[in-house]
């Protein structure tokens, strides 16, 4: 008696426009097979990745350990923003009613507060009187913009990114900040 055994083609995206990857047997697949466990390692790692598993994850601060943030203006899609001092565009959330921040676990997992050790520093196209701080539930120093709690958004790798401009995420909506102070309203 002969059976068919499927097949898993494994395609690996770098490569993938200029080699087709191997195709492994289910065999292959179900002995444990080397060549696929670190494909499988990297997929289930992307897939645990956000979400609401009740687990944190830490994001890296806008400030530097022992630094001041900074904040500019950049040019983005949406017109002259705020950014961080590594470039990265910065974000008001409208469920904040104040200067204290309302987006804390899993919304500040998404939506990292721009921190600081200390007063904030104006860069270009910046007015040093409406920077600020607020302290969050867990002590640290967030910055405040012309009263508005600043945030980054995590799928913003690279300055000049606005993915998370007008998203509706938290119960409320996220916009970038014009140097005025007022949110930049693209809907």
């Amino acid at each position: 008696m002969t059976s068919s055994v499927p097949s898993l083609r494994l395609v690996v995206p770098s490569l993938a426009a200029s080699t087709p990857g191997p195709t492994l047997g289910l065999p292959d697949v179900i002995s444990g097979g080397q060549r696929l466990a670190p494909a499988l390692a990297a997929l289930v790692v992307a897939g645990c990745g956000g979400g609401g598993s009740g687990s944190t994850q830490q994001s890296k601060p806008a400030a530097a350990s022992g630094a001041a943030a900074t904040v500019s203006l950049s040019k983005l899609n949406v017109g002259n923003a705020l950014v961080d001092g590594q470039g990265r565009t910065l974000y008001l959330f409208e469920a904040d009613k104040s200067a204290m921040s309302t987006c804390n676990g899993a919304c500040a997992s998404i939506w990292p507060p721009a921190t600081t050790s200390g007063k904030p520093k104006a860069g270009a196209g910046v007015d040093a009187a409406k920077l600020g701080t607020t302290k969050r539930s867990n002590g640290t120093l967030e910055v405040t913009y012309n009263g508005h709690p600043l945030y980054r958004y995590v799928p913003d790798t690279k300055p000049g990114q606005d993915a998370g401009q007008g998203l509706n995420q938290f119960g409320a909506k996220w916009y970038v900040l014009a140097a005025t102070g007022s949110k930049i309203d693209s809907d």
